[in-house]
């Protein structure tokens, strides 16, 4: 049953409002601020009846207002209805500009009332479950734990890691350089109930193969030439927690076979040592090399493949996350722009043109890199292609009669790229210019609409809307 709270200093009210509306809420009654505010922390009712008039200001409204403003301080989506008589009208307009849902008149119909309370409630509960679905929206389907994604493969990487992070058991991460498979890492182990313990990561293929053994295991004093003390390697560091092996594909037929043990048996030595050492860690391997190919070679054990990769995860190139371009290089552009101070509101439709139709060979990682780049390069509010490094920056003069350029003016000084500009007003000619983008656009785009409309910045219906302008089927 949704609370009501009832706020007023007259006994009469307050038993005429939970006789009538007892059935319908549970009533919770106060008549002074301070027993108003206990019993809304309390019970943090979505909706309140306030009476203005409160003791010891029962001819003011200043102990109203009291009331009013801590009520909405502690929770400004609270749906508070003042009760007023014929000569507070000041004082309602003052509470409605202060934060207050609506007004009820004296003396009170329960009819009247009963249909504000419903509109309030119903108002109330909206947008509760607006909430509820932002939250989720916000944390599970566009970002986790620093990824960022809305397209279908990162919808089910997300589902993925959530349902294998509080799993035990090893998991092997693979893509291609750049799409972030050090942060699926860092997500499954934030997730997971080691959550507490270290995250410790390791490059295996940037590491010269003789010291990787001893940066994984560690290794004894005296154990090689400058082993000066007793060392921990990173398995013992990330013991209770998880180990990211990053590149496993690159690592050393031998050390495999030492990973492998330590997989099976959970013990490790340290190099130069002969002591067994238990370690309790998860281990979360990831690689981006094609680790079928590997095996088929003998570069790559399948036992060991088949111990880390009890659960796969794939990371989709960026290439083929179109969905979320806009959405990474928006993220991007809005922290650059903060962590430089520059003012830049977006992308110009030729960056975003740019954007789409390049590959990006390098991810997420790339498109991170060009945009701070662009933030650092950028001469105006706008970024343009040449910011992000796509294309060669324009000369700043234009030479009118060259017949390679699309603008370019005859002798008659009439046409300009074919088109007969005699009698041409500047209306006519940004029709022009607006009808030759959208059937470049359309074009480049294989007629794909919501790529078109994303590459000149606009959004779908707008685009529609420009094609039955020009006559475009």
């Amino acid at each position: 049953m949704e609370k009501l709270l009832i706020v007023d200093d007259s006994d009469e009210i307050r038993k005429q409002l939970k006789w009538g509306l007892g059935k319908e809420y549970k009533i919770l009654l106060a008549e002074d601020v301070d027993a108003a505010l206990k019993l809304f922390h309390k019970h943090q009712p979505s909706v309140v009846t306030l009476d203005l008039g409160l003791p010891p200001d029962i001819d003011g409204a200043t102990e109203g207002f009291r009331c009013l403003d801590g009520m909405l301080a502690e929770n400004h989506l609270a749906k508070i209805i003042v009760l007023s008589g014929n000569d507070e009208r000041e004082n309602v307009l003052q509470a409605i500009s202060r934060g207050a849902y609506d007004f009820y008149q004296k003396p009170i119909d329960l009819a009247e009332l009963r249909v504000i309370l419903n509109r309030a409630f119903n108002l109330a509960a909206i947008e509760a479950e607006n909430r509820r679905l932002q939250s989720v929206l916000d944390v599970d389907t566009f970002s986790m734990s620093g990824m960022l994604g809305q397209c279908p493969q990162m919808l089910d990487v997300f589902a993925t890691i959530k349902k294998v992070a509080t799993v035990d058991v090893p998991v092997l991460i693979l893509g291609e350089s750049g799409t972030g498979k050090e942060l699926v890492g860092k997500a499954i182990h934030n997730y997971s109930l080691r959550k507490e313990a270290p995250f410790i990561p390791i490059n295996c293929g940037a590491i010269p193969e003789n010291l990787l053994e001893s940066e994984l295991f560690g290794h004894e004093k005296g154990a090689f030439t400058g082993a000066q003390a007793q060392i921990q390697g990173k398995v013992e560091y990330a013991h209770k927690g998880t180990l990211f092996l990053d590149e496993i594909g690159e690592m050393p037929t031998l050390l495999q076979v030492k990973i492998l043990r330590f997989l099976q048996e959970k013990l490790i030595q340290r190099v130069g040592g002969r002591e067994d050492i238990i370690v309790d860690a998860r281990i979360i391997a990831a690689t981006n090399i094609d680790i079928e190919k590997a095996i088929a070679e003998d570069k790559f054990r399948e036992d060991l493949y088949y111990r880390i990769g009890v659960i796969t995860i794939t990371l989709p190139p960026l290439r083929e996350r179109d969905d979320d371009l806009d959405l990474l290089a928006s993220f991007f552009l809005k922290r650059f722009s903060k962590e430089f101070n520059r003012k830049i509101r977006g992308f110009s439709k030729e960056a975003l043109v740019a954007m789409y139709d390049y590959t990006w060979p390098g991810n997420v990682r790339e498109l991170e890199n060009k945009v701070k780049r662009a933030v650092v390069m950028s001469d105006g509010l706008m970024v343009e292609p040449w910011d992000l490094g796509l294309a060669k920056r324009p000369t700043d003069s234009v030479d009118l009669t060259d017949s390679s350029n699309k603008l370019a003016v005859d002798n008659s000084g009439k046409m300009i790229g074919g088109v007969n500009i005699s009698g041409m007003t500047i209306k006519d000619a940004r029709s022009l210019v607006e009808m030759e983008l959208l059937v470049t656009a359309i074009k480049q785009h294989d007629g794909n609409i919501l790529a078109t409309a994303k590459a000149l910045g606009v959004s779908r219906p707008t685009l529609y809307d420009l094609m039955k302008k020009h006559g475009m089927n």
